[in-house]
């Protein structure tokens, strides 16, 4: 593992109790970083820190990516414990059900937009005012590959990963004279729990998809995710950041 610096930093990642989150925070302590993972799942947030046994370096926080003020209270325990935040990975997310859009359950595609889309849209209103007044600031938005090219019978994950990619160009170009970077990825699909999410014959499509002919693994997202986040990433702002194995080159 390459080393990248990010001593001295305070990360803030949505959904860290799991898959991709959890990647991000492994190599973010490992980069000398202290994290706060704010995650909606408090069982798994305190088995998770068990696990990664990291001390003081780390805590959860108990956090619904819908609700303002539930992020709100998140961002105050995480100034609480380490006395501010330079970093906010907005992770978190689902994947909704797999069918055609004329099929596809209204309430069910409300759900995949609040949380995919508007999640992101709610974690950096709350955050960026924080890293604009200390005049630093990195935010990586985890969209996906299926924001480019749209995947069939994924239209609500889809559509709320395409709006990811047009807030993180827009808050770039908002954030680009204050210190604080705003960039995007776009992996392809990962051997996470979301997957399990998705019936067989769409995680057999998105493979198909993939010219290097394998799942992306959660580390690989977390190394780019740990660039993005570190002093080295300085002139790059409202990227969209390809990781899909060839599946995507633009």
């Amino acid at each position: 593992m390459n080393k990248i610096d990010l001593n001295g930093r305070v990360a803030i990642v949505t959904g860290g109790a799991r898959g991709i989150g959890r990647a991000i925070v492994e190599r973010f302590l490992a980069s000398g970083a202290k994290v706060a993972i704010w995650d909606a799942d408090a069982a798994r947030t305190q088995r998770t820190l068990g696990e990664l046994a990291a001390g003081a370096a780390v805590i959860g926080c108990d956090a619904d990516i819908t609700s303002e003020d539930s992020l709100r209270a998140a961002l105050a325990a995480t100034i609480k414990a380490f006395g501010k935040a330079d970093i906010l990975i907005n992770n978190a997310g689902i994947g909704g059900p797999n069918t055609t859009t004329w099929e596809y359950p209204t309430e069910e595609f409300r759900r995949v937009v609040e949380v995919d889309l508007v999640g992101v849209f709610l974690g950096c209103k709350v955050v960026v005012p924080h890293l604009i007044d200390n005049k630093y600031g990195r935010i990586v938005n985890v969209a996906s590959v299926a924001g480019k090219e749209g995947n069939p019978n994924a239209p609500a994950y889809s559509a709320a990963k395409a709006g990811v990619i047009g807030l993180t160009k827009s808050l770039g170009k908002e954030l680009a004279k204050t210190g604080v970077l705003c960039n995007c990825i776009t992996p392809a699909v990962a051997l996470t729990e979301i997957l399990a999410q998705g019936s067989e014959e769409h995680k057999q499509y998105m493979l198909s998809k993939i010219p290097m002919g394998r799942f992306l693994e959660v580390d690989e997202i977390a190394a780019m995710v740990a660039w993005l986040s570190s002093e080295d990433c300085s002139f790059t702002t409202g990227a969209i950041i390809d990781i899909t194995g060839g599946r995507a080159t633009y």
